[in-house]
């Protein structure tokens, strides 16, 4: 894969390394997901950790058209999210980028992180030859849309979804 291993950027407050998630960071990526009103009712952090986030672990990292990343301070995770790569046929065969789950630890928001972290998956994108990001949020999340605009991320498609 052609991103970045390891990247060392300052946001308020000192230096935050950004880097493809380990083993050891998946517990307090769960812990991230589940530290939200939407992620208490749909995660399942543990103790013990549900077997299926170990599994989807071990599928993420060993498909290279995914990253899943984390942010550190002090060795610490405080961020995490998700880059996906799709090859598609439509707009002449473009390859896009998804973001998914971006989080920030309520003890790191407001530091300018999430913008670090979706400035970064966006470089990951371009260098992977990706023609278009796109990502959703949750209808309920109303900052979270105004934050994606204020990087540029339009509401240009209706996104569905049919759970199973």
């Amino acid at each position: 894969m052609e991103t970045t291993d390891r990247e060392t950027v300052d946001v308020k407050r000192g230096a935050i390394e950004i880097r493809e998630a380990v083993t050891d960071d998946l517990q307090a990526i769960v812990d991230l997901l589940a530290d939200d009103p939407l992620g208490k009712r749909r995660e399942a952090p543990g103790p013990p950790r549900h077997a299926a986030y170990d599994e989807a672990f071990a599928a993420l990292s060993a498909d290279p058209n995914h990253l899943l990343t984390v942010a550190t301070r002090d060795n610490v995770v405080i961020g995490c999210m998700q880059v996906s790569f799709i090859p598609g046929l439509s707009h002449c065969g473009a390859w896009r980028g998804q973001i998914e789950s971006v989080r920030i630890a309520a003890s790191a928001r407001g530091l300018g992180l999430g913008r670090t972290l979706v400035r970064w998956a966006i470089e990951q994108c371009r260098a992977r030859g990706c023609r278009l990001v796109q990502l959703t949020t949750d209808r309920t999340r109303a900052d979270a849309r105004r934050f994606y605009e204020t990087l540029g991320f339009t509401a240009s498609h209706d996104g569905m979804k049919l759970g199973l």
